[in-house]
């Protein structure tokens, strides 16, 4: 239920409905007891200083529960930075996970009220743990960008990073592309697809002359994988993040395959996992501790009731490295 339904419902002013809920500005005692006890009966959230109750100091940070299979460097800089920003701020942070179809851990931080405000750090389509938040109107933040008007949003813009990288790798010569992304239900994928799809357009190259790869990237297919990008005449593989990237470089290394003499490679998100590779990776760089610090600041300084800024587009940086020399051979095959 919306503030503009309950405010029909009661009688009221949107603005009543939402003093009474956050428990901030002047309202008559029946009036706020009367509109609590109608969310309480709508299961909506009710902040601790609309029941009485004072702030909990707490921020809570949610991430996705393969994070911890899969060492994704991302996550840990981004909790990193949130961390510093909430210690500065005095805040301390509790974690939960999700999974696709398990939002427990953040439903049984929200209706025990053990955080003021909840950090989603991976964004979805269609995301469920962002739609149960704001339909109980729960204070939530995403490192990410949504259509939600009321989340704090912190991100880099993926689309536009991505068409810069592929329109300069397009400016050294190279025009026919294997773009491997793992799972397009990430907005932050479906940017990056749209990105390099833009580049491609804008260059007069023709888009369904490259290579697509979409989906789980299961290492016993990599050499199949491997193999039909270079019968295709793929010149350069474009990873969707660097885990990606790990396993295709690790693959194309240990066939002896040449980067970038047999085949150039770029990631469109660079870390510190791909520092054991040489030739050095051509990336783009982007901070997940200063996204993770960004949104903590943000989150923290709304709870508060201070001044803050409700979406944050982050710069980023293109390193074009050696990985992406043009050299003009033939394809191994």
């Amino acid at each position: 239920m919306t503030l503009d339904e309950m405010a029909r419902e009661l009688g009221v002013s949107k603005s009543t409905v939402s003093r009474a809920l956050s428990g901030k500005g002047r309202i008559g005692e029946k009036t706020r007891e009367r509109i609590v006890a109608y969310a309480g009966q709508q299961g909506m959230y009710l902040s601790r200083e609309s029941d009485g109750g004072g702030k909990t100091g707490n921020l809570g940070v949610v991430f996705p529960a393969d994070v911890y299979e899969n060492a994704n460097s991302y996550f840990q800089d981004c909790m990193l930075g949130v961390c510093e920003a909430a210690s500065l701020m005095d805040f301390n942070v509790l974690i939960a996970t999700e999974t696709i179809s398990d939002i427990s851990g953040i439903q049984m931080l929200a209706e025990q009220k053990k955080v003021d405000g909840i950090i989603l750090t991976r964004n979805m389509e269609n995301d469920r743990a962002l739609r149960y938040l704001t339909d109980i109107h729960f204070p939530v933040g995403v490192t990410g960008q949504c259509d939600e008007k009321e989340v704090i949003q912190v991100d880099t813009d993926n689309e536009a990073a991505c068409e810069e990288l592929t329109a300069l790798l397009i400016g050294k010569g190279f025009s026919k592309f294997a773009l491997v992304v793992e799972d397009l239900s990430y907005r932050v994928n479906r940017s990056r697809y749209q990105g390099f799809g833009n580049a491609l357009l804008k260059s007069g190259i023709p888009g369904e002359r490259q290579a697509y790869y979409v989906g789980a990237l299961q290492v016993a297919l990599l050499d199949a994988i491997i193999s039909d990008m270079l019968a295709k005449k793929v010149e350069c593989i474009i990873c969707g993040d660097d885990m990606v990237c790990t396993k295709i470089v690790s693959r194309l290394q240990a066939e002896g395959y040449r980067i970038p003499r047999d085949v150039a490679v770029a990631s469109l998100y660079n870390s510190s996992n791909l520092n054991c590779f040489t030739p050095q990776i051509t990336a783009i760089n982007i901070s997940a501790r200063k996204i993770g610090n960004m949104i903590g600041k943000q989150m923290i300084r709304c709870l508060r009731g201070q001044d803050y800024e409700k979406k944050v587009i982050m710069e980023h940086e293109i390193l074009l490295r050696r990985s992406t020399d043009r050299i003009y051979t033939s394809v191994r095959i």
